[in-house]
């Protein structure tokens, strides 16, 4: 989904609870961090990928830019949740221009919105696995009302909307950059403030995405309920070492069930693809993102409930980093934070 040409393009991550921005040079030697910042924005600005306070949230953005010194007008944003639909799809074997024609109504069959309420894109795949007459594609709707929201949002900023994203691809997109790739399945996992998000990649296809409204934000909400505090003072109490208002027991449990319940939500993901692809492989290796990539007891217990090797994404990994101009230390310890951005800074505008 493209809106204006330009070469060189800032990805921002605008999550729930945290803005994220990176810009990536292309050097002779290679790929340079440019610049990278992260800002946090007032809880409820953003609601299940709904942009309650626009006012706000563009402000933050600009503060976002102005404190870390971009100067590039021109964005990649991303969207995910249950307003973006991506399936791949079998069709009948037919051109590019045919296909373009014909994709409304071949998509009516898969997206359960009005096909007239939704930004339609698509990329053919290739040749179908059991059929030599079809060809598999991959469908990607995104309501309107959303893209014309962040579309709004960045304009309200003072910035260029120049590629609307998916979450997912440009995880994806950053992942591939800095990982060998196997004819292998891999699961890459983002955890957020308000969902997670599942992309199953063989080799550098995905077959199987999956968002579940669950995220970090669930721990903040049961520590709110039980002392009757603000989001913001959940926050804190979250990550003290010594929480003068809730016990560390109590802090403990609230971390324990939450990720429970995201690794009840994960495996049941996977069961479902499993069912759904019972020819492919097992997965081996997931990869994780976002902040609940940080827990240490949840990828524990991911690995043991999914009998596969867990590992923290690091979207610096193959990135030129100039050690005078940026904090080593802060770059390892927010890395899983800054993948979807990583991921949207080096999209090139004639990407499909």
């Amino acid at each position: 989904m493209l809106f204006r040409k330009t070469s060189h393009l800032i990805g921002l991550d605008i999550g729930s609870r945290v803005l994220k921005a990176s810009e990536i040079v292309e050097t002779k030697s290679g790929r340079r961090l440019q610049h990278f910042g992260m800002l946090d924005i007032a809880y409820g600005a953003i609601e299940e990928e709904v942009i309650k306070d626009a006012d706000e949230i563009a402000a933050s953005i600009r503060k976002l830019f102005n404190e870390n010194s971009f100067k590039t007008q021109n964005v990649a944003v991303s969207i995910g949740g249950h307003s973006v639909i991506v399936k791949k799809i079998s069709v009948q074997t037919m051109t590019e221009e045919q296909l373009q024609e014909s994709i409304n109504s071949e998509a009516e069959q898969y997206i359960p919105f009005d096909i007239s309420e939704v930004n339609l894109d698509y990329q053919i795949l290739g040749e179908a696995e059991n059929n030599p007459d079809q060809m598999n594609v991959l469908l990607v709707a995104a309501k309107k009302e959303v893209v014309d929201s962040y579309v709004n949002l960045i304009q309200m900023a003072g910035l260029n909307p120049c590629v609307i994203d998916i979450d997912a691809f440009a995880l994806q997109n950053i992942f591939e950059l800095n990982y060998a790739l196997e004819d292998e399945n891999v699961a890459l996992i983002d955890i957020g403030a308000s969902k997670t998000s599942l992309n199953i990649l063989k080799g550098n296809s995905s077959v199987f995405m999956r968002d579940v409204e669950l995220g970090c934000g669930l721990i903040n909400g049961k520590i709110v309920s039980l002392i009757n505090c603000s989001y913001e003072e959940a926050e804190q109490l979250k990550y003290s070492d010594q929480p003068d208002r809730i016990s560390p027991d109590d802090v403990k449990e609230i971390i324990s069930s939450v990720i429970d319940d995201w690794c009840n939500e994960i495996r049941h993901a996977l069961d479902f693809f499993y069912s759904a692809y019972p020819d492919d492989d097992q997965i081996k290796r997931i990869m994780l993102s976002g902040g609940g990539a940080h827990i240490k007891e949840f990828r524990e217990l991911l690995a043991v409930e999914t009998s596969s090797e867990v590992e923290i994404i690091n979207p610096f990994k193959n990135i030129q980093i100039d050690k005078k101009s940026f904090d080593i230390s802060y770059l390892e310890q927010i890395a899983p934070q800054a993948a979807i951005s990583m991921g949207l800074s080096i999209r090139k505008i004639d990407d499909k």
